[in-house]
């Protein structure tokens, strides 16, 4: 399609990010290079620890902070005479979906099922109400009530994933093989403060179900979905922590699994009302079709779109850019290159040393981009969850040859072998 068939955005201001961290930090230039101006509301004054390394203020003229008064938020951002609201990651969507409806009713998703674009209790009842299978689940804050539901499903005894109905990045996820002492994790989890500074007061209790895990990444205006890209991510096994990432592969359109992800996860916005905007869907395929893991409301975080526009010279920032600027809106994409993310791993918890040996990762042939947040002497956790992956580094793998980045994914787990993890010591004390 080229152009598009909506009225041109309301305002000839700026574009609200609310909480430009992560990849909504990626806006300001995006934006800026097409001569749109920007505007950020945060919702407090200081980002989340997860996200405060990206937060780029200096980019954002216009800085409305929100302190717990929506009315006033909405009169600041109205005065901006705004073209969209958008979030710019996780920790802003909620804030977002309720800001958009008040300042541009025309241009956000449907209010009334704004909890099922953050909640994933709520998410995952939507999708099932529309006829779309889902994983079978409970949110509770009763550990007896899981019980009872764990009975009654006949799930006692079977794999579980236990899980807050508001994260990202598989913070506070946990995988219990076999159900074994459930519990007594439910009960250690619950009231837990999570990444976003915000309480776990009620818990998914969760089948755990196999497959390939997708991620499937859109962007919508006027209710009309498009695909920028589709991943299929690989897990394995660290010691006792199961189903940590390892690898994260941009699939071509033409895979045989694209079709069938896209008609479900397209049929999954429409059932949560979205309407406008880039999404980031998880999707386990099953041998039974796709299930819902999650969704979120914003764009795929970590600085993806960068990464995204080399492999395929989009992103979603980029079609939120054209939009915008009333340019082409491809309702696909195209793979330009092979392209994977290596998500570094540590094996056990320790003082690392050797850190110099990842040096040679940046000569690999197909090394495209890389980050390592390690030096001798720091202590790196056992990985366990996607959290301690980003915090430890990861690789973007980038080559015409699939082949090579096999060759140099084999490397750089071979390199990880040669830190030094160790106990930290302490130094004797002179005589």
């Amino acid at each position: 399609m080229t152009g598009r068939d909506l009225p041109a955005a309301p305002g000839r201001g700026p574009c609200v990010v609310v909480d430009p961290y992560s990849s909504g930090a990626l806006f300001a230039d995006a934006l800026a290079a097409q001569g749109v101006p920007v505007a950020a509301v945060v919702t407090s004054s200081r980002p989340p620890e997860a996200y405060a390394s990206s937060y780029r203020p200096q980019d954002f003229p216009d800085v409305v902070v929100y302190e717990g008064d929506l009315d006033s938020v909405v009169r600041k951002v109205r005065a901006l005479g705004p073209r969209c609201v958008v979030a710019g990651c996780e920790s802003g969507v909620e804030l977002a979906e309720r800001l958009a409806p008040l300042v541009l009713p025309e241009l956000c998703n449907v209010p009334e099922l704004a909890e099922a674009r953050r909640d994933k209790s709520r998410m995952a009842a939507a999708v099932a109400a529309a006829g779309l299978p889902v994983i079978p689940q409970l949110c509770t804050a009763d550990a007896a009530e899981a019980a009872a539901w764990l009975e009654r499903e006949g799930l006692l005894g079977s794999d579980l994933v236990i899980k807050p109905p508001k994260s990202a990045s598989t913070d506070g996820v946990i995988k219990i093989p076999g159900g074994a002492d459930w519990r007594a994790v439910f009960e250690r989890q619950i009231g837990r403060v999570n990444q976003f500074g915000e309480i776990d007061d009620r818990l998914i209790v969760q089948k755990f179900v196999t497959g390939t895990e997708y991620v499937v990444d859109t962007f919508s205006h006027d209710g009309k979905h498009s695909l920028v890209d589709v991943c299929a991510y690989r897990k394995v096994d660290n010691g006792p922590h199961m189903a940590v990432y390892d690898t994260m592969r941009w699939l071509p359109p033409d895979d045989p699994s694209v079709p069938g992800l896209t008609e479900y996860v397209f049929d999954v916005l429409d059932a949560v009302g979205f309407r406008f905007g880039s999404a980031h869907v998880e999707v386990m395929g099953t041998a039974d079709g796709p299930v819902l893991i999650e969704l979120g409301a914003r764009p795929h975080g970590g600085g993806q779109p960068r990464f995204n526009r080399n492999a395929t010279g989009d992103s979603q920032i980029d079609r939120t850019v054209r939009w915008l600027t009333g340019g082409e809106l491809p309702q696909s994409y195209e793979l330009l290159t092979h392209q994977t993310c290596v998500f570094h791993m540590a094996p056990r918890s320790g003082t690392v040393g050797n850190t110099a040996v990842l040096d040679e990762i940046r000569t690999l042939p197909s090394h495209h981009f890389s980050v390592q947040n390690l030096s001798d002497g720091d202590h790196v956790p056992v990985t366990k969850d996607l959290v301690d992956s980003l915090n430890f580094g990861f690789v973007i793998l980038s080559h015409p040859d699939e082949e090579q980045i096999q060759r140099d994914y084999r490397t750089i787990r071979a390199l990880e072998h040669r830190l030094a993890i160790g106990e930290r010591r302490s130094t004797p004390s002179p005589s």
